[in-house]
């Protein structure tokens, strides 16, 4: 799919969610309780956060966590539209197979891969350790369900221009650990792209 990335995407008064090609003043409601949408063959932006969001350990391991999404795509193929990887949470743009649904299982197999990759140096709370779980990630992640053009357009800008957000980097082709560059070389956008702020987020779902 190749679109124009420069959009808004208004859910209405509840909930508004503003993307930096569009616009500059705004504020991002999230919503950390809801049913996950599921459309057969469907188009998915993602927020996968670590359980300590002041940890690096996605950056320090980027080669297990490939290997991890690699597995499970070898397995249970899916089209990765975007990804961005930061050191505690990752966002992403993902496209089904036609006729599948199955985005939590990929997610689950992905996290238990990569958790078994790396050594156990995490603190865990006692009902982890009851349950031998690793202590790495959210049990929850961040779901959306792509609508249309603008919104895959918007939620596009929203991963590219995260590291900057996040202060990281200053340009958004200094970040190496995304899929930026892929989008460049497809002519989504400029090799030098910095554009318009992005939002707040209140609880820490998207942000």
């Amino acid at each position: 799919m190749v679109v124009l990335v420069t959009a808004i995407h208004d859910r209405g008064a509840a909930e508004r969610h503003f993307f930096p090609s569009a616009v500059r003043h705004g504020r991002l409601l999230c919503m950390p309780d809801y049913r996950r949408n599921r459309v057969a063959g469907g188009t998915y932006f993602f927020t996968v956060n670590l359980l300590d969001r002041s940890s690096r350990l996605l950056v320090a391991h980027v080669d297990a966590l490939r290997e991890a999404v690699r597995d499970v795509r070898r397995r249970s193929p899916f089209h990765i539209d975007a990804w961005v990887v930061l050191p505690d949470h990752m966002h992403c743009i993902w496209t089904l197979p036609l006729d599948d649904v199955g985005y939590s299982g990929r997610w689950r197999a992905v996290k238990k891969l990569f958790s078994k990759a790396i050594p156990p140096t995490e603190t865990r709370s006692p009902v982890r350790q009851q349950r031998d779980e690793r202590g790495i990630w959210q049990r929850r992640f961040w779901e959306h369900t792509i609508r249309d053009e603008a919104d895959y357009g918007g939620h596009m800008d929203y991963v590219h221009f995260n590291p900057v957000k996040h202060g990281l980097v200053e340009l958004a082709a200094d970040w190496p650990f995304w899929s930026f560059h892929r989008a460049v070389a497809h002519g989504l956008y400029p090799a030098i792209w910095n554009v318009g702020t992005i939002r707040e987020c209140d609880r820490g779902e998207r942000c």
